[in-house]
């Protein structure tokens, strides 16, 4: 089982961080941390890197329900969307799979709501453009 799944768009690097913020809106995900990689890179390390972004999306409802499951599972939250500029006007968006990640927690509770994120954050990628 792979760890993450993704989809290549075309267009530049900052309409495909709206695009995918506006697909995760509509699976009832909210952005709740952005680090901008290539920036942090450039700082801490002054190196030159494509960019990068991740965006850290949460689900009230459902890390609330995987919360009251596993209290622990805050280390695995919240569920990672990488956009990655990859060539000119070509953008990779990837996402946790959370299905894998969780499978490490040994918490059958787990299950329902691993699988309701996954199929929404697969939903997203699917319906970028």
């Amino acid at each position: 089982m792979e760890y993450y799944f993704s989809k290549t768009i075309t267009g530049s690097f900052d309409e495909a961080v709206s695009k995918v913020t506006e697909a995760l809106d509509s699976e009832g995900f909210g952005i709740i941390t952005r680090i901008i990689m290539h920036e942090k890179l450039k700082e801490k390390l002054g190196v030159d890197f494509k960019k990068y972004v991740i965006l850290g999306a949460c689900n009230p409802p459902l890390a609330y329900k995987a919360l009251l499951a596993e209290d622990k599972i805050g280390t695995m939250l919240p569920c990672n969307v990488l956009v990655i500029e990859q060539g000119r006007d070509k953008v990779e968006v990837a996402a946790v799979n959370p299905v894998a990640s969780m499978s490490a927690v040994r918490n059958p509770s787990l299950g329902d709501v691993a699988g309701d994120v996954t199929g929404r954050l697969k939903r997203v990628i699917e319906k970028l453009q």
